[in-house]
């Protein structure tokens, strides 16, 4: 009921009146049934703004620690994330990553809509990394079709590491479905799991227009910060890649 009343009354409206959505392909999202929404992921903000605009409500999993705050702030985060239809996933013992596939997979086995950054992370720069397998796996074992959408400009509006967001019209596009039910049956193997999400990488810089990077985000991260100097993650790209 949260979700609902925040995202048609409390917030939705006044979002959609101060940032005036531009949405491309809004129809692609399926009116019924499983499916994937996978996207890019260049700022906190796109929690916010894609979920918005889809008629359906659409489910995220996030770390169990955003859930347990304490405070005024803990509340804040945590009515934030109930909010956006997110699920809490304990991420203790390792199993971080087998705990948010077996939520998201029995989201779109229930017949609704799962949704996943493929980069597991925002990116640093605004170009786009490398896939994780996970969204692979989940529509290998789902059957659901995915659906790829790119948000265009959310780190101009929220860059990484702002918290005030900018006033300016959010741009978003989705893709057309993407079915992979020739790979039926395919599920655990990584040859197979590779090439799917490296087909939904390739929908996303298509959609996109941005530089794709054939490297982990979290790890394009890792190597900005160990160098030392001016010359940061957040700097814009000098070189394009092939």
């Amino acid at each position: 009921m949260l979700y609902w009343l925040l995202k048609y009354v409390i917030l939705g409206p006044w979002v959609r009146l101060v940032f005036r959505p531009i949405v491309e392909g809004r129809d692609n999202v399926p009116a019924n049934g499983a499916a994937i929404i996978a996207s890019n992921h260049l700022s906190f903000s796109d929690s916010i703004f894609m979920p918005l605009e889809v008629r359906r409500k659409v489910t995220f999993v996030a770390k169990a620690e955003y859930f347990t705050g304490k405070g005024i702030k803990g509340w804040l985060v945590k009515m934030f994330f109930i909010s956006t239809g997110t699920i809490p996933v304990d991420r203790s013992g390792g199993r971080a990553a087998q705990a948010a596939l077996d939520t998201q997979l029995r989201v779109l086995l229930a017949g609704n809509l799962a949704g996943i950054y493929p980069e597991g992370t925002r990116s640093p720069d605004g170009r786009l990394y490398r896939g994780k397998t996970g969204v692979a796996r989940l529509a290998l074992l789902s059957g659901a079709p995915v659906v790829p959408v790119v948000m265009l400009n959310a780190d101009e509006i929220q860059p990484p590491g702002k918290v005030i967001p900018k006033i300016k019209r959010v741009r978003i596009r989705f893709g057309e479905p993407i079915d992979f039910a020739r790979y039926a049956g395919m599920s655990g193997d990584r040859f197979v799991e590779r090439a799917v999400t490296d087909e939904i990488m390739y929908e996303l810089m298509e959609l996109s227009g941005r530089e794709y990077v054939d490297i982990y985000a979290q790890k394009a991260k890792s190597a900005a910060a160990r160098v030392p100097g001016p010359a940061k993650a957040s700097d814009p790209p000098t070189a394009v890649a092939a």
